[in-house]
């Protein structure tokens, strides 16, 4: 059994509809030394499988290869 994190960002250069809201929405709560947000997904999948398989997953599933990228850190 192994536990894998997986953490989804978009790709340099893609838009981030979120990021850019969050970055608003602080800057309008008064806090103006934040330069950048980005926001991604998290997911923690735990499972009789090895990182090969996890790779997979990502790349069919879990992100979209043509604008994100994904890192899969062993939990």
């Amino acid at each position: 059994m192994a536990d894998y994190e997986i953490f989804v960002t978009y790709k340099e250069g893609i838009f981030d509809p979120p990021g850019v809201t969050a970055e608003r929405a602080l800057a309008n709560l008064g806090y103006q030394g934040v330069d950048e947000v980005k926001i991604g997904k998290y997911i923690r999948l735990s499972g009789d499988v090895d990182t090969s398989q996890v790779t997979e997953m990502c790349e069919k599933l879990l992100a979209n290869p043509v604008i994100e990228d994904f890192r899969i850190e062993s939990a």
